[in-house]
């Protein structure tokens, strides 16, 4: 392996120590939920993360500004393809309060060379727990399971969250060994069954600002092309901007449907989720951060919610699974857009565990948020499924 070297001072003393970054790098290739990451063991990084940013670049394939399809790395040419999970071993002040592992979440630029840290990734969030035990951050004794299934507690760097995540395991070579075969439930935008990994955001209000609502208010508007928008401004698991699709078409008064991959339904998209960003306190410029979604009314009876939800400034093929989670505790606050478009599934039906159903482009996702009786967001849940498809090493 190449070492690359740099010289990094401790957090505490004056002493330099030299690290050696290796090229290739170990790496393990994983699906969370539908997206697909690398996995990278923080030990093997520089511990100052402004000097991830060119092992990263390399990694994945970026910048592509020729045709934008990554084509020199590991990346797909769109958002869900191209993320970085670096994991490491909680500190013993973490497994003091039952933490099993710590990750950041990277979103790498595809034609140009942004590293954002800004918030986290719900799909590879499910494989975090599968990664940590993998390589040995923390193991379960097989003579205290009870049952088929075991859950691993992390923590997100990014937003300083906690999330639980449980799966099947099975003993082999010794010891337990998360199992993700089973073929317990299938996932849109995903074929085939799989083993069931649930995810569960701990206190996931407040991820980015500090607030579930962070203007105070459950219903706000944006002004863009001289018109005003009403919008949603929430911040659960990931800060996001909501607007209706009615909305959206009296502003631009399409002939028929709203193609979002138009350039002026992307320019609006974006100076939406622009003016929604300064509200909620955040950088606009930043892309990644806050998210926008369209919703709309249900049209069936198999679903309580449609979505259509934009990352880095494209119409995701599915939902990002923080943005459905959002949308999953936006939908129980009174006054958001979610709100009033979910009356119909709330006539009729008690108790505050509901699932809502929402609808996206690849097909239908249950995401579920659980309140306290004081209004407090307790988590917010979905389930997921993952596959392990390679472990080796990756040039840079």
């Amino acid at each position: 392996m190449l070492p690359s070297t740099v010289r990094l001072s401790p957090k505490s003393h004056h002493i330099r120590r030299m690290f050696t970054t290796l090229n290739p790098i170990p790496a393990t290739f994983l699906r969370g939920g539908t997206s697909k990451g690398v996995f990278l063991n923080r030990a093997h990084l520089p511990e100052d993360q402004s000097q991830w940013g060119p092992i990263f670049l390399g990694i994945m394939g970026s910048p592509d500004t020729a045709n934008g399809l990554q084509i020199n790395g590991m990346g797909g040419g769109i958002s869900s393809l191209s993320k970085i999970c670096v994991v490491g071993s909680a500190s013993v002040e973490q497994q003091a309060q039952g933490i099993d592992a710590e990750y950041t979440f990277v979103q790498v630029g595809i034609r140009d060379t942004t590293i954002d840290l800004s918030g986290n990734c719900g799909n590879l969030s499910s494989m975090i727990g599968v990664f940590a035990m993998d390589e040995g951050f923390c193991s379960r004794d097989p003579c205290a399971l009870s049952g088929t299934t075991t859950t691993i507690r992390v923590h997100n760097t990014n937003t300083n969250k906690t999330i639980d995540t449980t799966f099947p395991v099975t003993f082999a070579g010794g010891s337990l060994q998360p199992k993700l075969d089973l073929p317990q439930t299938t996932m849109a935008g995903v074929p085939g069954k799989a083993s069931q990994i649930t995810l569960e955001f701990i206190s996931p209000a407040g991820a980015r600002t500090g607030k579930l609502l962070p203007t105070g208010k459950p219903l706000d508007s944006v002004n863009t092309q001289d018109q005003e928008v009403p919008v949603s401004l929430v911040d659960a698991t990931n800060p996001t901007v909501f607007v209706t699709y009615a909305d959206l078409c009296r502003v631009l008064r399409p002939s028929s449907l709203i193609d979002f991959s138009a350039p002026n339904s992307r320019e609006l998209m974006e100076s939406i989720r622009q003016a929604g960003a300064i509200k909620m306190g955040l950088d606009p410029d930043t892309q990644a951060q806050p998210k926008i979604a369209v919703l709309s009314p249900s049209c069936n009876t198999d679903h309580d919610i449609g979505i259509h939800a934009f990352s880095m400034g494209v119409l995701h093929k599915a939902v990002p699974m923080t943005v459905g989670l959002c949308l999953g505790v936006a939908a129980k606050v009174e006054g958001t857009l979610a709100w009033d478009l979910t009356k119909p599934m709330r006539l009729g039906k008690v108790g505050e565990s509901e699932f809502i159903r929402i609808k996206h482009p690849s097909g239908i996702v249950e995401v579920g948020a659980d309140f306290g009786a004081d209004g407090e967001v307790l988590k917010a849940k979905v389930v997921r499924t993952g596959r392990r498809i390679m472990k080796g090493v990756v040039w840079w």
